[in-house]
Parts: structure tokens; sequence; C-alpha cells
């Protein structure tokens, strides 16, 4: 017998991830199980005629799933559909069988593509209308990819000079040899590049007399659509996609529960202006950090994580609560051994937030449940 949901919706924040290099997750048993089956198959149905309808080619989804074929670049399409059909199914599959509506939760906020699935799921729009916008643009999407190389800068210990990031990319693009942006602020101290060609390598090289301090750069070895910098002005894909939602049904009520947009890093979402902030998404970097710690400010209690296998925003959360934890051992009245010590020392990063956002504190004490596991551990 499935046990409850572990907290109350009241004080619970539902969290959509976005896409990955790796899309399936535990979806196969989610199909498998024979009472969670109708409505996942529902879904990935949906999906795969919303597909077929937009790319022109013969897709199943369902039938990817149960064979444990994961996504790749060349089928991005396909791998936006998947994510965003199975996190919808996800919620109908707490909702139907263990009483625990979506709509009854404080807040949620999605990176990505899991905004987009957050205010579908919300009611603001459709998922087989939203949906049609970033498979729109896909083949687009995965031929500027095949030229982006990602890079996560990061400094060991003070904050980010985020205007000193911004300068050097802008410098680097007026030298016409490639674009390069911000793609997502994960943290005081870290944030996603993206950039065309060598950029990523000129940029590492201009580190040094850039930042008075020592940052570090890291490259990602996959290849990504460079979703949420100019990049994507290249081929149009801002304005193309802003034409196609002047036609797009609904968009005319705010989701509930209320969405945290990590474009405008503000819970804005009203009757009208869905649209205007879609449009900025497709260009704008994602403030997943603002939204991280919007759920801390409210004082949420639980994150909800959806989608299959779910790892940028889970581990976003276990970083800074680490980092809480190693800062305050520094108050403690036993003697610190020196690995506490040098961990302390080495996040003044939070020691320069902490003063106007003491909700950080409260990291370690939010519970976080990775829906697809809880399901399953659950079933009716």
């Amino acid at each position: 017998m499935a046990s409850a949901f572990p907290t109350q919706l009241g004080s619970t924040a539902f969290a959509f991830r976005g896409y990955n290099t790796t899309n399936l997750g535990r979806s196969a048993e989610l199909l498998a199980q024979p009472q969670y089956r109708p409505i996942v198959e529902h879904w990935l149905g949906d999906a795969s005629d919303i597909c077929r309808q937009v790319t022109g080619r013969p897709i199943d989804l369902a039938a990817r799933v149960r064979r444990g074929e994961e996504t790749s670049l060349a089928s991005y399409d396909e791998a936006v559909a998947l994510v965003v059909a199975m996190s919808l199914a996800q919620l109908e599959l707490l909702e139907t069988f263990h009483a625990a509506p979506y709509a009854g939760a404080r807040m949620a906020f999605g990176y990505s593509l899991g905004e987009l699935t957050a205010i579908s799921a919300g009611g603001v729009f459709r998922m087989r209308d939203a949906l049609r916008v970033p498979l729109a643009m896909a083949e687009d999407c995965v031929a500027l990819a095949r030229d982006v190389t990602m890079g996560v800068l990061f400094s060991s210990g003070a904050v980010l000079d985020l205007g000193e990031v911004t300068r050097l990319c802008l410098q680097l693009n007026a030298e016409g040899n490639g674009v390069i942006g911000v793609s997502s602020y994960l943290a005081p101290n870290a944030c996603l590049l993206l950039g065309q060609g060598s950029t990523i390598d000129r940029f590492v090289a201009r580190m040094p007399s850039a930042f008075p301090t020592r940052v570090h750069l890291r490259k990602n070895k996959h290849r990504w659509p460079p979703m949420h910098t100019p990049l994507v002005w290249e081929r149009n894909i801002s304005n193309r996609c802003g034409v196609l939602m002047h036609t797009l049904s609904g968009g005319m009520r705010p989701p509930h529960p209320p969405v945290f947009s990590l474009v405008t890093g503000k819970m804005d979402y009203d009757d009208t202006n869905a649209r205007r902030i879609l449009y900025r998404w497709i260009d704008e970097p994602q403030r997943l950090w603002e939204a991280v710690y919007e759920t801390l400010a409210q004082g949420i209690k639980t994150v909800v994580h959806v989608g299959p296998d779910p790892n940028l925003i889970p581990a976003t959360y276990q970083r800074l609560s680490e980092n809480v934890q190693a800062r305050l051992q520094g108050y403690t009245p036993r003697p610190l051994g020196l690995r506490a010590v040098s961990a302390a020392a080495a996040r003044p990063w939070l020691n320069a937030v902490l003063p106007g956002r003491v909700a950080l504190l409260r990291a370690p004490l939010v519970e976080h449940v990775i829906l697809e596991n809880w399901l399953l551990d659950n079933q009716p």
C-alpha cells in the first residue's frame, strides 16, 4: 500500500528539469507498471503526435522508452517532447493515485525547458500547443550546436564578477570570430557559458587579466543547443518563436501554482504576459540561483523534482546545503579539524551574500523528493 505523499503541498515547491544529454531516467519502469501505464502512454502518445505533425517524421516515444533507447543531439526534438511528456505524466500519476494535486503547491519553477513545462502544467497553455514552439526550432538548434562548446565558469573563492564576465564576452563577440554568451547563473560564484568555435578557449586565455581573483573554467565534452544566449539570433530563432506565439492558443490566465520565472527572476506570470516572458526565454540567461533563493525565502520545506532523472537542480541545492553546513561549522564551540576550517575558508562568496540573504541558512533543512523514484517506491 502506498504511503502518503511526504509533505504538505502548501509548503512544497515543484522543480522541473530541462533538456540534458540523458533524458530517459526511469520512464521505462513507470511505463511498465500496470496501473501507471495508461497515463504514461497517453502523455507519450500525445507528445509523439505533436512531434510527427511538426517534424513530418514517424515518432513513437513509448516505443523508444520501452527499448531503453537514449536520446542524442540528433534526436533533440524527441528529447524535448519526451522530457515534457514524462514530467506531465508524473504529475498526473501523483494526483490520480496519491491524491497530491500539483495545483495545491506553494510555487513551481523550471530550468530551461522546465519553465515551459511548469506553465503548461499550471494551465497557461496546453502541452500540444506550447510544445510546438521548441519543436519548430529544434532542427536549427541542433545545427547551431555542432559548433558550440559549454564551459562552466566558477570562482573557488569570491563572488564571480558577472559584469566582467559580460564585458569579456562582448569583447570577444566584437572581434567577429564567433559569439559567446552566458546561458545561466547557477550561483554567485558560477555560471554556464556557451560559445562558438574557439571563443571558450579565447575566454580562458584572457581570464587572468580580466578577473581580480582566481577563476576557473571547465569545458563540457558534449555539444549543446545554444538556448538562452544571443547565439540563437544567428538563425532568427527568437523572432520566429515570437511569431509562432502570436497565434498560440491559451496564455490568458496566470499559472496555478504560481511559477517563478528563471527569465525575469520574479514570480510575475499574470493573465497576459506569458508570451512576452517566453519570447525572452529564448535568448536570455536562466536565473537558477534566484529561483533557489526564492524557495528558501518563502519557507519551502520540500522541493519535488519532476521529470526523468533530474540532476542539475538537485545538485545545486546539495552544493548550497554543503556550503552552508561548512560555513556554520565555523561557529561551533568545539575545535574544528583542518578539513572543516579549509571548507569554511574556501567559501567567501557565501560570506559575501549571507548578510542580505539570510534565508540561505535554511538550505540544509529542505527535503528533496525525486518524483519518479517516489512514484515507483509507492506503486498503487
